[in-house]
């Protein structure tokens, strides 16, 4: 990606697709999501499956789940999640920090609330290519003390993966990937490049921005934005207040998709054979048999 300033200047700036609301809805164990991609308005966003904003307070959760041919990628807001899966990887994801698991062939795990209140956070869910679908689950977590942050022209931006004002993130990813954390003071004005191939969407997070173009309507949070062709992002914060926002951008696999919950392969048959692996713990599943999370086991519904 080329290097990202916040002076440089745009030829041909994306301009705002669609833009709709992201709505409660519940997910897990009582558990409230704001889903904008994965739902009826945009069932998919190449490669991106899944987006929420998630609020959850214990007891509610996401206790044992399967996954199989993608990734999650974690970011908490507010508070912390612990996390534990049949590998027996297991840790608290707090307030800033990331987890970026490929779940590969297969990965059942559980993430439920930690402490007092409300615990607040994003999960991205990230297709991979049919030639990783079958690799074995990794993580990549990163504390929020080591996430990269660059400040400059009343702009912050943490980069969770790929780069921006300069600054790279260790993160790989195995689809080229960027999703970056902005928080734009009162009259900010931001110029962010994007891979002219790549699909890219706003999702606003606190306040109210103007992107894409200076004459379009404000958008306040809980929205997402799909952007259209173009060479990178325009965003201004005209108001009083600041605003904070996550870009998120990704070069499109353009791979037939079959998608079943908590499983998304190519084909039919590839679902089959994975529903057929998770009931009988084969193939990636054969730790599912005896196994099931200790934070799950009081759960009272």
């Amino acid at each position: 990606m080329p290097e990202t300033r916040g002076c440089i200047h745009l030829k041909e700036p994306c301009l705002v697709a669609r833009k709709f609301l992201a709505r409660p809805q519940h997910e897990g164990v009582g558990a409230v999501v704001r889903r904008s991609i994965g739902r009826f308005e945009l069932k998919y966003f190449d490669p991106f499956l899944v987006l929420d904003e998630f609020s959850v307070t214990a007891p509610a959760g996401f206790p044992d789940h399967p996954h199989r041919g993608f990734e999650t990628v974690t970011y908490m807001l507010e508070g912390a999640i612990r996390h534990e899966d049949f590998e027996g990887h297991k840790g608290t994801i707090e307030a800033g920090d990331l987890q970026w698991m490929t779940a590969g062939r297969g990965i059942v795990h559980s993430e439920m609330p930690v402490g007092q209140g409300t615990q607040k956070g994003l999960q991205l869910w990230i297709n991979l290519a049919s030639k990783d679908k079958m690799i074995e689950p990794r993580y990549q977590e990163v504390l929020s003390k080591d996430i990269a942050e660059g400040v400059e022209d009343g702009m912050k931006v943490r980069v969770i993966a790929g780069e921006a004002l300069g600054i790279k993130s260790p993160i790989y990813t195995r689809t080229p990937t960027m999703f970056l954390d902005f928080s734009l003071k009162p009259g900010a004005h931001l110029q962010q490049p994007i891979p002219k191939s790549w699909n890219a969407f706003i999702y606003v997070l606190e306040g109210e921005g103007v992107f894409g173009n200076l004459k379009s309507q404000p958008t306040n949070s809980h929205h997402i934005l799909l952007l259209g062709p173009g060479d990178g992002l325009e965003a201004w914060n005209k108001s009083s207040k600041q605003l904070r926002f996550i870009l998120v951008g990704a070069e499109p696999l353009g791979e037939p998709l079959v998608q079943f919950g908590p499983f998304v392969m190519n084909t039919q048959e590839e679902i089959d054979q994975t529903i057929d692996d998770f009931e009988n713990f084969a193939n990636g599943f054969e730790k599912a048999k005896q196994w099931r999370t200790e934070s799950s086991v009081n759960l009272d519904f």
